[in-house]
């Protein structure tokens, strides 16, 4: 898949790691980028985005991949609503390898997969549940979501499975938002299965005003 080292330039809005297994959320207005760097390599980063000041357009997988014809999120793609809109654009992207199929751990799926003895475990939806509550959302709210340097293939039956994930320290995912949007974060806390190499790690997490490009001399 096609990669571009991130070479965003603009005014720093908010510079912030989340730590590993937590969650995180804010605003990004339309015209700023969205950098997320999993600084420690092959951490999963489950995502979900709303329209910020009407919370029923959220982001569609569903609608993303149909738009662009792949089964995978990637350099040029663009981030569709349920309203069939441009939410964001993917536009550097260095690592080239995320999920938008296997879904985010829940409790039921690890008892499910795992056994009962990770019921009790913390997942991702769970704490997209935690951060969607500070806006007023409910877990109905709660949709099919990205999973940015996960690495899921599909074979040509359309089975897939979660391997081992391919991001190095320092790897990043670029996004500029085409409307404002609320942005939640869930940095996976599983540890039963290879999205996080077994052992959960921070990421960064950096919104920039629009690029300023600089004249040539």
């Amino acid at each position: 898949m096609t990669t571009q080292s991130v070479q965003t330039r603009g005014r720093v809005v908010l510079d912030v790691e989340i730590p590993a297994r937590k969650p995180w959320s804010a605003i990004i207005r339309k015209g700023q980028t969205l950098r997320i760097t999993d600084t420690h390599g092959q951490q999963a980063v489950d995502t979900l985005f709303y329209r910020a000041d009407d919370f029923g357009e959220r982001y569609s997988g569903q609608d993303t991949l149909r738009a662009q014809g792949s089964a995978y999120v990637g350099l040029g793609t663009k981030i569709i609503s349920n309203e069939g809109r441009v939410m964001l654009r993917v536009t550097a992207d260095s690592c080239g390898l995320h999920d938008t199929s296997a879904g985010a751990c829940s409790c039921e799926s690890n008892t499910v997969r795992f056994g009962h003895q990770t019921r009790y475990q913390h997942a991702c939806r769970e704490n997209f549940v935690l951060e969607a509550a500070k806006y007023g959302l409910s877990k109905r709210d709660i949709v099919p979501n990205l999973n940015f340097f996960m690495n899921v293939p599909i074979d040509p039956a359309g089975n897939f499975t979660v391997v081992d994930g391919v991001s190095k320290p320092g790897d990043a995912i670029e996004l500029v938002a085409e409307m404002d949007v609320l942005c939640l974060i869930s940095n996976c806390p599983q540890i039963n299965n290879p999205c996080n190499g077994f052992f959960p790690t921070p990421v960064q997490v950096t919104i920039f005003d629009a690029t300023i490009f600089e004249p040539e001399a």
